[in-house]
């Protein structure tokens, strides 16, 4: 999360420039939000949405756009797919798509600190760390403590789930290679929202993942390519 919040900055002001109003908010249990992130439920995040839709709604005409990053792209997804907000243009950067696999990738972060600390004893593999959620208990990971109701939601999560209709969406890779094809999986994901009348269009950007990087990182080529991906639609958005 921390990580990404400067790329998101970014972003924002650059969406400002050229005419969008950029409403970034602190999911429940994150950042300056209440809460606190054991607290925290994936249901509880999609009222957040719906509480900042509400808030542009109260200000504002213009049509409303969803921007999500890594996980935050599949709740930008889940909220439009279960809610009948009207929302315009949905943005992905580097969506997850498959959510058990997410969790068990960041599970990994606490067997990596042990070993780096050479604490042995408390090395476990990550099917033990699943138990101890399983078991109702709270697990606390890279400093983040996790609670089973969200792991549980964010396990049963599939980006192939969720059918998007009529929605414009920019999905974002960022890639070594911006020459490297693009995975059957991905396209198959874009070819089943194409046909629920969305216009969907994958786009490679090569730079760093600056989301995993170990010093915070920017990449200019993310914000340059999406600022032109909206720059036709941006008079009275947000």
């Amino acid at each position: 999360m921390n990580k990404v919040r400067r790329m998101a900055a970014l972003q924002a002001r650059a969406f400002n420039k050229i005419g969008y109003g950029v409403l970034q908010i602190d999911l429940f249990g994150c950042g300056d939000s209440s809460g606190e992130f054991r607290e925290a439920r994936w249901d509880i995040w999609k009222q957040d949405i719906a509480l900042a839709v509400n808030w542009l709604k109260e200000r504002s005409t213009a049509p409303i756009n969803l921007w999500g990053c890594r996980l935050g792209a599949l709740l930008a997804l889940d909220f439009t797919c279960s809610v009948v907000y009207h929302i315009d243009n949905i943005l992905l950067w580097q969506p997850i798509l498959n959510g058990q696999s997410f969790l068990t990738q960041f599970l990994r972060f606490e067997l990596a600190s042990k070993i780096f600390s050479h604490d042995s004893q408390e090395i476990n593999n990550v099917s033990l760390l699943r138990n101890t959620l399983a078991n109702g208990k709270v697990l606390e990971v890279a400093g983040y403590e996790l609670s089973p109701e969200l792991t549980g939601a964010i396990d049963r999560l599939k980006i192939n789930d969720f059918n998007p209709v009529d929605h414009t969406i920019h999905w974002i890779e960022i890639v070594a290679d911006i020459n490297q094809p693009i995975s059957s999986a991905k396209i198959n994901i874009m070819e089943k929202w194409m046909k629920g009348g969305n216009t969907v269009e994958i786009t490679q950007v090569s730079c760093l993942p600056f989301w995993i990087t170990q010093e915070i990182s920017e990449c200019q080529n993310l914000i340059s390519i999406t600022s032109d991906l909206f720059t036709d639609q941006s008079k009275d958005v947000n």
